[in-house]
């Protein structure tokens, strides 16, 4: 299912957009900053910054896991990261350039998404242990680089990362590059583990034509198309939900495979739509 959308106010189910509840109490956050082995090539050790809503009932509460693009942590999950857990599900945003020296950007990056999967499944791992998490509620969004990592979290040849633990419940990809599965070697979505998708889209986003989605739609199979729903955000270009200056960057992904420049401009409509259409999508797993 593909849907484009025009800008519209977010509406938030008993919460307000600065993140508190409309009676005016906080949400319990605990932040902690923690680290955790994954099973990378080599191991490695990633950390991150953890958010739990200590409940006083003593109830365990869903969680997502985040993901960052090719420039790092930049100020993209933690703007997700708010909305989330003031809808009461914890977060654990992952540096997963730090833990191998990287510096930001597409130059220093590793030569594949594939190769931080590890990282992702690790860190479902480390929230499955946290006392304050439903370890079968856990779910995984990530921007551009990290919403690559997040579609291929769902399928099945990635699921010998799991340790035998249950699949993420569901996953938010934010323009993940949509020209390059079934083209790109490694990076495919015919078979998936059927959680539910939400891939977000911009119109405007350079590294693929303004109906990239529709067409990575198109050519999936049916089975994974059940499972998937499209949004395109109109006039929203790759890094919309990132607010901070605009920049260009140059990209040997980007123009559909052929490289070149890439506008990074924040789309306030865009993000505020996309952010409130993440959380309802978490929200509503059962």
């Amino acid at each position: 299912m593909h849907e484009s959308l025009r800008p519209i106010k977010a509406a938030w189910s008993g919460l307000t957009l600065s993140g508190a509840p409309r009676e005016g109490r906080a949400m319990p956050i605990r932040t902690s900053y923690v680290a955790f082995r994954t099973a990378a090539e080599p191991p490695l050790t990633v950390a991150g910054r953890l958010n739990t809503i200590p409940r006083e009932d003593g109830a365990r509460t869903p969680a997502v896991v985040i993901c960052h693009g090719s420039d790092g942590v930049d100020g993209r999950g933690e703007f997700h990261a708010r909305a989330l857990n003031a809808a009461g599900l914890a977060t654990l945003e992952i540096d997963m350039w730090a833990a191998r020296g990287s510096a930001r950007g597409a130059a220093a990056r590793p030569r594949s998404p594939v190769e931080t999967l590890p990282d992702a499944f690790a860190a479902k791992a480390f929230l499955a242990a946290q006392p304050e998490v439903e370890p079968e509620r856990i779910g995984i969004m990530g921007f551009s680089w990290g919403g690559v990592v997040s579609l291929l979290a769902a399928t099945q040849a990635a699921q010998t990362l799991s340790a035998g633990a249950p699949p993420f419940r569901g996953h938010v990809a934010l323009y993940p590059v949509c020209w390059a599965y079934g083209v790109v070697p490694g990076l495919s979505l015919e078979a998936l583990t059927g959680a539910p998708i939400l891939i977000q889209a911009g119109e405007a986003d350079a590294y693929d034509d303004p109906d990239g989605l529709d067409q990575l739609l198109a050519r999936l199979p049916e089975a994974s198309r059940r499972v998937i729903r499209g949004v395109t955000h109109p006039g929203a270009g790759h890094g919309f939900d990132r607010d901070a200056p605009a920049q260009t960057i140059v990209d040997p992904f980007a123009h559909k495979g052929e490289g070149g420049p890439v506008l990074m401009a924040f789309h306030p409509e865009a993000a505020e739509t996309a952010r409130r259409l993440a959380v309802e999508f978490f929200a509503s797993l059962p």
